[in-house]
């Protein structure tokens, strides 16, 4: 049975908070073994951090920019441009580098950010490098990589569309990604449908509780103060288990 889609104002609603917010409210509404499928287990570096979050649909695609002989397909561009432009956005670009962890070239720079942005993309994900940061930024066009890189060797698309690695996760196309400063979340489509509603639940549930108990106890002895963090806690985990069958954090 198929499941629901987000919307475009529920993911312009998800840009709201940050991608830890968003993954306390996934983790009560997923089956998956959250620890290691759904989100980076390697250091992401984010070039734009002033630029907040960004939320999209991702397309994929493969480079590999040591290798001479990818540049012999001629139509490779045009043919991933094509559908790069077919899926609906806002869309991030998950670009795999095989040349891992070499940086030889990289994919991204000025014309290929404004060349993206125009094509309703709004950022990408790489394990590669990027060039021309500050040109990219003016673009509105974020990115998250592992580093920088000087030129861009032989770059050219290998492979598109298909399932790629970043960062230790599998990353499907079309699949919901949120990432920021933090690193990133790709949400499998079964949980889609629950995510903006348990992650403003779980989001409000902690401020009432946790958090107002602690900052309420600001200056009290702090034998009142742990007894009134215990009970807020308590008073969490019930909410959250009554709702969704989990704890939370």
């Amino acid at each position: 049975m198929a499941t629901r889609r987000l919307t475009l104002s529920e993911m312009l609603q998800l840009r709201r908070w940050n991608t830890p917010t968003i993954f306390n409210g996934w983790e009560q509404v997923t089956r998956r073994n959250y620890g290691t499928e759904c989100f980076n287990v390697e250091r992401t570096t984010d070039y734009m951090p002033q630029m907040g979050n960004m939320v999209g649909t991702a397309i994929t695609v493969a480079i590999q920019p040591s290798v001479r002989e990818h540049k012999e397909n001629k139509s490779a561009w045009a043919e991933y441009r094509e559908y790069a432009a077919s899926i609906p956005g806002p869309k991030i670009v998950v670009v795999q580098d095989l040349d891992k962890p070499r940086i030889y070239g990289s994919f991204w720079g000025e014309v290929n950010a404004n060349v993206h942005r125009t094509l309703g993309c709004v950022g990408t994900i790489t394990d590669g490098g990027i060039r021309d940061v500050d040109e990219m930024t003016q673009a509105g066009f974020k990115a998250i990589s592992t580093g920088l890189c000087v030129g861009h060797a032989y770059v050219t698309p290998v492979r598109w569309n298909c399932p790629v690695e970043v960062f230790g996760v599998t990353v499907k196309p079309g699949q919901l990604i949120h990432a920021d400063k933090h690193g990133f979340l790709v949400v499998p489509e079964e949980d889609e449908e629950r995510l903006l509603e348990a992650s403003l639940f779980m989001d409000n549930l902690e401020i009432e509780t946790k958090i107002a108990a602690a900052v309420s106890q600001t200056g009290h002895p702090l034998s009142e103060a742990l007894s009134a963090i215990n009970q807020a806690n308590a008073a969490f985990a019930q909410s959250a288990v009554a709702r969704y069958g989990k704890a939370g954090e």
